[in-house]
């Protein structure tokens, strides 16, 4: 049993194929808002000696960050 091939041979059949209006489009994203208040994690580059000043302090050198970053954006509103 032969089947058609799932792709166009024909050059002219694949050019057409490109043009081909879409015949669904996809649904929107769900867009979720972040609730207040929470912490979400993220990957950013500090520079080393910017993280060795912070856990020089021992454990919590994360929340310290995440204070002076809070600190700063305070003071710029």
């Amino acid at each position: 049993m032969a089947q058609t091939p799932r792709r166009p041979v024909n050059p002219k059949d694949a050019a057409e194929a490109l043009f081909r209006p879409v015949k669904k489009a996809a649904p929107p994203a769900i867009e979720r808002t972040a609730l207040p208040n929470t912490k979400e994690l993220v990957s950013i580059k500090i520079d080393s000696d910017v993280i060795a000043h912070f856990q020089a302090d021992g454990p919590g050198w994360q929340d310290r960050i995440n204070a002076t970053l809070r600190a700063a954006v305070d003071r710029a509103s």
